[in-house]
């Protein structure tokens, strides 16, 4: 028997992997909670912590740029759209996304992330020079290899909702709620943006993926698609529960209401259904700075994977 020391959130989509209902024949899960999950992502890319580690799709493309021992499955076990994570004071002389031109804009950290992906629609739907930006960083990079562009300026622990509020930033990304009137959304009616974005694009962004120790993909080749079909099997269980008709929490209702949209399975695996994401993902990242060349899509995830989903 196989032990495997995991970081994943519970989900709904992964709840049946962590309560044990689905197994791995050969595999036995050590489930270890870290709440809010982000904090394994740094603690994988630089002690190699977990076997299997849920990671932001940025994060994992940095630290695989950097050499890392570990690979992708093509599992994502989040995504959202990242127009309405972007906001911006009022008394900044910001009207429109190319006002942010010249200003300050803070994310947590530059390789966020929601930050590269709202940074990318910044730049390919607004036009937005991103290179005309400062960009306000609070918090370290997972990957402690990276080196930020010129533009970016460091504020070690300082607090992005203040700056926002104070006026010391023009505008945010990925803030949360800020209690402030002078506050508001840069771009107004984002659900409507992001619905006509995604059915002109066809990208539905990826936020985290999962990764496995190569170590122990290359010891045990089939590994990786066992992972693969044990991911798959708990979604199922999800799905099931989306299309039962009972009352649904709130986190599946957010789910259930974006089949609208995206079609019948809000959360699609594999590298088929999800190249045009990746790739946008991939080309936001280069331009931003962060990958040092472009990569294929093919070469983020376990070989054996490639055709699976």
């Amino acid at each position: 028997m196989t032990v495997l020391k995991t970081a994943i959130a519970t989900y709904p989509h992964t709840k049946g992997l962590k309560d044990g209902t689905v197994t791995v024949p050969g595999v036995q899960f050590e489930h270890v909670e870290v709440s809010p999950i982000i904090g394994a992502f740094r603690r994988m890319c630089r002690t190699l912590e977990f076997d299997v580690c849920e990671m932001a799709i940025t994060t994992y493309l940095t630290a695989k740029a950097h050499d890392k021992p570990f690979t992708a499955l093509p599992v994502f076990v989040m995504r959202q759209f990242h127009h309405a994570p972007i906001v911006y004071n009022i008394k900044s002389g910001v009207r429109s996304p190319k006002d942010l031109e010249g200003k300050k804009v803070g994310v947590r950290a530059y390789t966020v992330t929601t930050g590269v992906w709202a940074r990318g629609i910044l730049a390919t739907e607004y036009g937005v020079d991103l290179e005309k930006i400062t960009w306000v960083v609070v918090d370290e990079e997972h990957v402690e290899e990276y080196r930020k562009p010129a533009n970016v300026m460091d504020r070690p622990g300082a607090s992005l909702v203040e700056m926002l509020v104070d006026g010391e930033l023009a505008a945010a990304i990925g803030v949360g709620k800020v209690d402030s009137s002078d506050v508001k959304p840069l771009i107004p009616d984002a659900a409507t943006a992001e619905a006509a974005w995604y059915q002109k694009t066809g990208i539905y962004p990826i936020n985290h993926t999962v990764v496995v120790k190569d170590a122990l993909l290359q010891s045990d080749p089939s590994l990786a698609p066992r992972l693969f079909a044990a991911f798959e099997a708990a979604k199922a269980q999800f799905l099931k529960q989306l299309t039962s008709g009972d009352a649904l929490p709130a986190d599946l209702q957010v789910l259930a209401k974006r089949r609208s949209l995206v079609g019948d399975d809000p959360l699609p695996n594999g590298l088929a259904p999800n190249r045009k994401a990746l790739d946008a993902i991939i080309r936001f990242a280069y331009e931003q700075k962060i990958l040092p060349r472009p990569v294929k899509p093919e070469e983020m995830f376990a070989t054996n994977t490639l055709n699976l989903g």
